[in-house]
């Protein structure tokens, strides 16, 4: 049976969430994701998946105020902003990270009017599925890029 629950940042919740971090980070699935720090975990509120005692997965984020963000909300509006949201490859597929977003938007409803988060994945089509489809989140923007291939110089006429 999966639990979800909000939890404090003791040093043990800390320490099992930058291992599962660096288990994330060894996957290779994000563009330049790293493994958390104590000091990025600090100050988030924190909810915690887990099964028969061991966690499989988590979601840490905090409440901010809009500054910039007018073509989705006025300046000033209380959002959650989710750092991460990570389960352990194992347990994927299970709707354990559905679960995890949906107990932190239930959480920090009486606080916040949006969820608002950014991802640098590399499997694009399978997150906006997740976020799009299944939790019911808008597009907002895009970052996109592109590795300009090496050719060698060209003498151009002008």
């Amino acid at each position: 049976m999966i639990q979800i629950s909000e939890v404090h940042p003791a040093e043990e919740v800390l320490s099992q969430l930058i291992a599962m971090s660096e288990a994330w980070e060894a996957e290779n699935s994000c563009f330049g994701y790293r493994k958390n720090e104590k000091s990025d975990i600090d100050g988030n509120r924190i909810f915690l998946a887990t099964i028969e005692g061991n966690n499989i997965g988590y979601l840490f984020g905090h409440i901010s105020k809009a500054e910039r963000m007018s073509s989705i909300m006025p300046n000033g509006t209380p959002f959650f902003e989710v750092e991460d949201l990570y389960v352990n490859s194992e347990f994927r597929s299970r709707g354990i990270g559905a679960e995890l977003f949906r107990r932190a938007e239930e959480a920090v409803k009486p606080d916040a009017e949006y969820i608002v988060l950014s991802t640098a994945t590399k499997n694009w089509r399978a997150i906006l599925h997740f976020y799009i489809e299944e939790l019911g989140m808008e597009f907002w923007s895009a970052r996109l890029f592109k590795k300009i291939p090496e050719t060698p110089a060209i003498k151009r006429a002008i």
